[in-house]
């Protein structure tokens, strides 16, 4: 009786380790990948990612972290990173696609923004190669989501001060791109928990453009003060929008549903990264001048603890181990 409790208490214990749940952490000061168990905001382990790290994805398992060297376009690897074993691996060379910066996992695959090159990638793991790479002809294409099916990339492009719409058509290869201007500096964007509306931060002029996604056209623009806006993220329920600022202290909060202004949530000189936690219970914003993460209260909007990951963080992920 006791070696079958105890064989059932050790299945349980590796499941558990199987499903952890944990936040990553972009340091570009130290240029490391801090693993963190949210449970009790420790660093669990780090490991190197190389020079100028700007975002992070993990894989759907949540066995890898892919990390984009930016460099403004200087540089163009992918950093890798196995979860498991808590160790860099080697680092994908993306050839001519440089200045990669946001990324997206879907398909088993990584999609990557190549600014450098006004272009969108895909890098297969399984097959250790880049098989897709589609042009923007726009300026700074910088951030990118991908649809659950695959048939749509999102990108922004800051200089262009357009969002563009990738669409898979009905032949083989064939992409067709819709071009949707909306305010001057557009870089982080969410869409909302029900798909509909695609909402873009605008840094240059301080609003918020909201695009229909059937239509694929502006429907609104808010006038919301959030110049140097750098990312917006929905909360899973979808009624709440946290939109950070890289020079400002403080996190703007809207209502999704009014488009009204609820707080500002001061954290400190100004902030970059945000990740909200699966279950929308936390949200972290990287505090990138102050060299910590935030952590906020989505009901109360109050500011409930700190992760010290190192110093300058930046981009944030999380990894759910399947």
């Amino acid at each position: 009786m006791k070696a079958t409790i105890f064989a059932f208490l050790a299945v349980a214990f590796i499941s558990s380790i199987d499903a952890a749940e944990n936040l990553l952490v972009l340091s570009k000061g130290d240029h490391t990948l801090a693993i963190v168990d949210p449970s009790n905001l420790k660093v669990i382990a780090k490991a190197p990612i190389g020079e100028d790290p700007h975002e992070v994805i993990a894989s759907s398992d949540g066995k890898f972290a892919y990390v984009s060297n930016y460099g403004g376009g200087r540089y163009n690897t992918l950093a890798v990173v196995d979860l498991v074993a808590q160790k860099a691996l080697p680092s994908i060379d993306l050839g001519p696609l440089r200045g990669p910066h946001g990324l997206a996992f879907a398909g088993g695959k990584v999609w990557f923004a190549a600014e450098g090159a006004k272009a969108v990638g895909r890098y297969d793991p399984a097959e250790k190669k880049i098989d897709w790479i589609m042009g923007t002809g726009q300026s700074r294409t910088h951030m990118v989501m991908v649809s659950q099916g695959q048939n749509r990339v999102y990108t922004t492009n800051i200089g262009s001060a357009t969002v563009t719409f990738l669409d898979k058509g009905a032949e083989y290869r064939e992409w067709n791109a819709t071009v949707i201007p909306v305010g001057k500096g557009s870089e982080g964007f969410d869409i909302s928990p029900d798909g509909r509306e695609l909402w873009t931060a605008n840094a240059g002029d301080g609003t918020v453009s909201i695009i229909d996604i059937a239509a694929k056209k502006v429907v609104e623009t808010l006038p919301v003060n959030i110049r140097t806006a750098n990312r917006l993220k929905f909360t899973p329920d979808g009624k709440l929008v946290f939109i950070s600022m890289l020079n400002n202290p403080d996190v703007a909060v809207l209502d999704a549903a009014t488009h009204k202004e609820v707080k500002r949530i001061r954290t400190g000189k100004g902030a970059a990264g945000i990740q909200i936690q699966p279950n929308g219970s936390r949200v972290f914003v990287s505090c990138t001048p102050d060299n910590y993460v935030a952590v906020i209260d989505p009901k109360t909007l109050a500011i409930v603890g700190r992760i010290d990951a190192g110093p300058h963080p930046d981009g944030l992920a999380w990894a759910v181990r399947q």
